[in-house]
Formats: structure tokens, C-alpha cells, sequence
């Protein structure tokens, strides 16, 4: 019975914190600091992440660089946090379809971004400021 009651218990928290929206993952007691990264990530242009509001509550979330095959510019990860933000505050919104322009989803991040973020410690911040993003737009 014991197990049972600490199953539930950690189930409902763990569905508590997946639905808290607008709350971030990571903050700078973990080493993150969220302002800096996107300092960096605004050298790497290209692309764009467009969102589209049905009026019947649907929402369409475009990836759009089809000359890389919508890999993720650090510009565009600074404009999906943005839409999610957006979506966040979307009152009327009911579902979200996710794509990519051109027939193609998206192959991951522009390289030449990653290479650029070379250092374990960009590296690790680049994560955690997409986990970030990608969490926040789960809830």
C-alpha cells in the first residue's frame, strides 16, 4: 500500500510541474545564464519560426529555413522561445501542429551555430536553454 500511495503521490507532482507554464527548467543557481546565451545566439541569423493562430483554436508552428533543411539558426531558437511565450498567453488555443516548410521537418541545428558554441560551457547552456524551450512549449 505504501508503494502505491508513493507512486500516486510522485505521479500527481510530476503532472503538476508538467503543467506549470512560463517557468523556466534552469536558472543561474545552475550555472545558466539565459541573457548571455541569447547574446550569442542573435550572431547566428537565418530562418524564422512562424506561427499562425487559427480562429478555430488550432495553431500552426512553421520552421522555415528550407535552404538548410529548416535547421534550427540560433535567431530561430530565440524566435521558437518567442512563439511558445505566445502560446503561453493564447487563451483560445486548443492544439498545435508542428512543421516544417518545404517538405521537410527539420534536420536539428545549423551546424556552423554548434561549431561556433564550442566550449563545454556554451554547449551545456545552449542545452539548457532549449530543453528550456522545448518543456515549455510540452506544457
Amino acid at each position: 500500500m505504501a508503494g502505491n500511495l508513493l507512486k500516486t503521490s510522485s505521479l500527481s507532482v510530476r503532472t503538476k510541474l508538467l503543467h506549470q507554464t512560463g517557468l523556466s527548467l534552469y536558472n543561474t543557481s545552475h550555472g545558466f545564464h539565459e541573457e548571455d546565451l541569447k547574446k550569442k545566439l542573435q550572431q547566428f541569423p537565418g530562418g524564422s519560426v512562424d506561427l499562425q493562430k487559427e480562429d478555430s483554436g488550432i495553431g500552426i508552428l512553421t520552421l522555415n529555413n528550407p535552404s538548410k533543411m529548416n535547421a534550427f539558426s540560433g535567431v530561430m531558437m530565440l524566435q521558437l522561445l518567442e512563439k511558445v511565450i505566445e502560446l503561453e498567453n493564447w487563451t483560445e488555443g486548443k492544439g498545435l501542429i508542428v512543421r516544417g516548410a518545404k517538405n521537410t521537418f527539420s534536420s536539428g541545428s545549423d551546424l556552423n551555430a554548434v561549431k561556433a558554441l564550442a566550449t563545454p560551457e556554451d554547449g551545456m547552456a545552449l542545452c539548457m536553454f532549449m530543453q528550456n524551450t522545448l518543456t515549455r512549449l510540452m506544457r
